[in-house]
């Protein structure tokens, strides 16, 4: 698939107004991207689980205008007008006007909200951007005279996200989710996400992810600039060629079902990740003292009971932890007793794997 497979053909429909929601999960990468080419195209792979609980509803609402001259829209956050959030959607629609050709022929209003903390290390923009391509891909379906496929669909969705927001193209699907070319994975691509197409263990399935809220304020250095720091970065290189070995050894890890390799892998990333951003220039921290403290603590809990626990880091302070089903029950109960401590109001998100977005109506 190139870019021009995703230019859409004349429309032979018309529609003078109506609305469609969709609900679109955040997701926790595994295997990092930061760092990114012209037109959000990742600098390295990266593989994520889909998340569950933790998503975004948005509700489209169009109506067709008199003139096609510029975009047209409002946007609201948990019903509160939030023209901040303009400028970023107003990119959006440049990105991909040339692929959705209806942009301009209607006033928008966008509704949206989150079940968690906006701007908080949750991957707000990735939910939120896809839920947002999503309804945009609603309305060219209902445009087209020819049948859309489930799979163009989601792939075209998946494409558009990305030119919102880079990680907003794995939310799309699910359970695991591959975005950026990898030569051991057949179908990947640069261009959108696509579902992990290799064996995966049982020990995989219905992961959790426990989301300790550390600090739920507005992170001090935004993704978009972090990422443009890797652009002179002294081991930038050295960290891109670190991805796709990573992203090789999980092949083997995800078909064995070893436990104690995929801790190695995710938590050295979510290290690497955040070392990345400690000796860039300007170099800048987005770990709190209680992020230690929590990783500390796990390390510990899991040197004493032999917990197949571990622990990942977005561009935040908060802690995703991750770990089997079966030991459920044990580990809400270290969290309970042993983490809330270091979390902002004792307050977490629990969570797991889920299986990408849904359309509501």
């Amino acid at each position: 698939m190139t870019e021009k497979d995703f230019i859409s053909k004349p429309y032979s429909k018309t529609l003078e107004s109506g609305s469609f929601t969709w609900s679109s999960p955040s997701n926790i990468a595994l295997v990092k991207y930061w760092g990114k080419k012209e037109d959000q195209i990742p600098e390295n792979p990266s593989i994520s689980f889909t998340l569950d609980y933790c998503k975004t509803t948005t509700t489209l609402s169009f109506s067709k205008k008199e003139k096609y001259e510029e975009f047209s829209f409002d946007v609201f956050l948990d019903s509160e007008q939030k023209d901040d959030f303009k400028p970023k959607i107003e990119t959006f629609f440049k990105r991909i006007e040339r692929y959705l050709p209806f942009l301009k022929a209607y006033h928008f209003k966008i509704e949206t909200s989150n079940s968690f903390p906006h701007s908080s290390g949750i991957a707000s923009s990735a939910s939120g951007m896809s839920a947002l391509a999503l309804c945009l891909m609603s309305i060219e379906r209902s445009l087209s005279e020819v049948d859309v496929t489930e799979v163009y669909f989601n792939q075209k969705a998946s494409f558009l996200s990305r030119l919102g927001s880079g990680s907003a193209c794995r939310s799309i699907e699910g359970d695991l989710i591959v975005w950026g070319t990898h030569q051991e994975i057949g179908g990947s691509s640069d261009l959108f996400g696509i579902k992990y197409p290799k064996d995966v263990h049982e020990n995989f399935k219905n992961y959790q992810d426990t989301i300790l809220l550390v600090d739920k304020g507005e992170k001090q250095v935004s993704s978009t600039i972090g990422h443009n720091l890797m652009h002179n970065h002294p081991y930038a290189e050295r960290r891109f060629e670190q991805a796709h070995e990573n992203m090789s050894k999980l092949i083997s890890i995800f078909k064995s079902g070893d436990l104690e390799a995929f801790t190695k892998i995710v938590e050295s990333e979510a290290l690497t990740l955040h070392s990345m951003m400690m000796t860039s220039m300007p170099y800048f921290i987005l770990m709190k003292p209680n992020t230690l403290g929590i990783i500390n603590a796990i390390w510990a809990f899991r040197t004493k009971t032999n917990s197949k626990i571990c622990f990942t880091l977005d561009a935040g302070a908060n802690v995703h932890v991750l770990y089997p089903e079966n030991e459920k029950e044990t580990v809400i109960e270290f969290i309970k007793n042993e983490l809330v401590t270091y979390c902002q109001n004792e307050h977490y998100i629990s969570d797991q794997i889920g299986f990408g977005a849904q359309l509501i109506s």
